[in-house]
């Protein structure tokens, strides 16, 4: 397994569709071993493969929710293939988001609480089901990132112009690394 770089804005790559995966190989499973080793470096709950320079349609989500016996996070990692949101509820919430590709900058989006997604797994098989909480908000974010969307497209045009305002003073004076 190798940590990946990960690609940042303003790389155009991010901005790109992501395509399907249509090969389900050892190469595949290599990819996806090795973004969880980058994911959990960096550190993450989610990782799209564009954001590690891969424009297909995978990505990888551990949310490491607290053990309540010994307070340590609890892996339970889950890969995604061909994600679609087939259904979304009418309530929305705020979640205060982060990015790995937009470094130390956060900001509440409204998203649907409850979804109804369907995937592959990495043997290639469909699954579906209904999804909330945080693993339906960090999905939808994911699924954004093969999209081409990233979580400040879902900002006002103002608070977006802020928060990039506030990366790029952190990274001229080296608050915010790469």
């Amino acid at each position: 397994m190798a940590i990946l770089p990960i690609v940042c804005i303003p790389d155009p790559i991010l901005r790109e569709t992501s395509t399907p995966v249509e090969t389900f190989d050892a190469e595949l499973k290599t990819l996806i071993a090795d973004m969880f080793e980058t994911m959990y470096d960096a550190p993450g709950i989610g990782l799209a493969a564009v954001q590690v320079g891969v424009p297909k349609r995978l990505l990888v989500i551990d949310l490491q929710e607290e053990d309540d016996a010994e307070g340590k996070p609890v892996k339970d990692p889950r890969v995604f293939i061909n994600p679609e949101v087939l259904e979304e509820s009418d309530s929305f919430v705020p979640y205060k988001e982060g990015c790995l590709s937009i470094p130390d900058q956060y900001a509440d989006v409204m998203r649907p609480d409850r979804i109804k997604a369907k995937w592959q797994d990495a043997e290639g098989d469909w699954h579906e089901g209904e999804i909330e909480g945080l693993l339906a908000v960090c999905l939808q974010h994911e699924i954004d990132h093969l999209n081409g969307v990233l979580f400040i497209d879902h900002l006002s045009r103002l608070k977006r112009e802020m928060l990039l305002k506030k990366l790029a003073k952190g990274r001229k004076d080296g608050t915010i690394t790469m």
